[in-house]
């Protein structure tokens, strides 16, 4: 099925963030002025940002399909918009099994050691968040950080 693209707009941010939390991924810094949507037929079907920090850091974050348009290439497409705009560095956090999906956009796993402190911070939270998450669905997730440097 075919879907566009588009910037998002105040009246979104109801749908953004509905979307991200049924994804159950961070829901911290959901302004929609920093998204872009995937819409077919009127519906939002996908969303992704880059976050931008105080610092100055960008983060690709918050990217969601619903699950019935899930593996039909529509957080790809979302990605490689965000990323063309992107002349800097950009980070990402995600779960450790997601890691081979976003290599293909050019990220490479780091040290969480090495992460500006805008994101350290953000990353230990993540973590001790995840790990509680893993007790109550019994499975050991691992939060990983990379980073696409400037090409």
């Amino acid at each position: 099925m075919a879907f566009t693209l588009r910037s998002a707009r105040a009246d979104d941010q109801a749908v953004i963030t509905a979307l991200v939390r049924r994804a159950r991924i961070n829901p911290r810094g959901l302004q929609w002025q920093n998204f872009l949507l995937a819409e077919d037929g009127g519906s939002i079907i996908g969303v992704g940002q880059v976050k931008p920090h105080a610092d100055g850091v960008r983060e690709l974050a918050s990217i969601a399909v619903i699950p019935q348009r899930q593996h039909q290439g529509i957080a790809s497409m979302i990605i490689r918009a965000l990323l063309a705009k992107e002349t800097g560095p950009i980070y990402l956090m995600c779960i450790d099994n997601l890691a081979t999906f976003y290599m293909q956009f050019g990220f490479h796993v780091m040290a969480p050691t090495d992460l500006p402190r805008s994101l350290a911070k953000e990353y230990r939270l993540g973590s001790r968040i995840l790990r509680i998450f893993g007790l109550v669905v019994r499975q050991r997730l691992r939060l990983m950080v990379m980073v696409r440097e400037v090409r």
